[in-house]
């Protein structure tokens, strides 16, 4: 089978027993409302299940009219444990979550492996829980698919923008981005600096943005810089925080989701 990436989150940010795991995301998922059209790409955030699962699963549940048709995923986040410049693909062949394995497209991987910004780093998945935690969503919603999986580091729009240029694709490839918003302020302080974040978002104003405003900022960037480039639309499907969902208003975590089509 080649080599696995195991989870490094599981029974810590979602439930580690596969049933609990699919009950969960079952009962998010219906919780949502599903979104026409189908996104091309989205924003969706990366925390404990528990508080920003509601709010992914506004974004996922919008999968569902298409989920027979999606084959690739391009998968980024930011990196929380290591700092690097550029952006980090794994060596392994498959990643595993409790929900089963997902095999990686090495050969997409090795093409954009001759871009200067791209470098294989083991180190900068391992414990990274960004891209993670999106894994059983897109296992429950689409089934079996193919993942790039790219943690970003020290990267500019425009280097995070290239790459989704060579991986963008057709209908058949989602892409999807990792970030959650504001961290630590009080509950009225987030919802004014997170409405402002959603503002810059939808419409495409990336330089406006912030690391303060979205810890997966640079691959925010890129992929509103790529958006702004190629016309595309975005709408908001859900903003709120931690203290909307499972949290105390006192310091809270901003999280929102938003659709991006062609």
């Amino acid at each position: 089978m080649g080599t696995i990436r195991e989870p490094a989150v599981a029974g810590s940010f979602y439930p580690a027993d596969p049933l609990e795991l699919q009950a969960l995301l079952d009962e998010l998922l219906a919780g949502a409302n599903v979104q026409q059209p189908p996104p091309k790409a989205m924003i969706v955030p990366h925390a404990g299940y528990i508080y920003s699962g509601p709010v992914a699963a506004s974004g996922y549940a919008s999968l569902t009219p298409v989920a027979g048709h999606i084959k690739q995923v391009v998968l980024l986040g930011p990196s929380h444990r290591k700092a690097f410049s550029g952006l980090a693909v794994p060596a392994a062949t498959w990643f595993r979550t409790p929900l089963g394995e997902i095999e990686l497209d090495r050969e997409t991987i090795n093409k954009i492996l001759m871009l200067p910004q791209v470098h294989v780093d083991d180190s900068a998945h391992r414990q990274e829980h960004s891209l993670e935690v999106h894994l059983p969503f897109l296992q429950r919603v689409l089934g079996t698919f193919k993942l790039i999986p790219l943690v970003v580091g020290d990267a500019s729009a425009a280097e995070v923008a290239e790459v989704i240029e060579r991986l963008w694709g057709d209908s058949s490839t989602l892409l999807v981005i990792s970030s959650d918003l504001s961290h630590y302020l009080d509950y009225e302080s987030a919802r004014v600096r997170d409405a402002a974040t959603c503002h810059a978002i939808e419409t495409l104003a990336y330089e406006k943005i912030g690391y303060h405003d979205a810890c997966g900022r640079n691959p925010v960037s890129g992929l509103l810089r790529y958006a702004r480039n190629h016309h595309l639309n975005i709408r908001t499907v859900d903003l709120r925080n931690s203290g909307d969902t499972a949290g105390p208003h006192d310091q809270v975590v901003g999280y929102g989701a938003w659709l991006l089509t062609e």
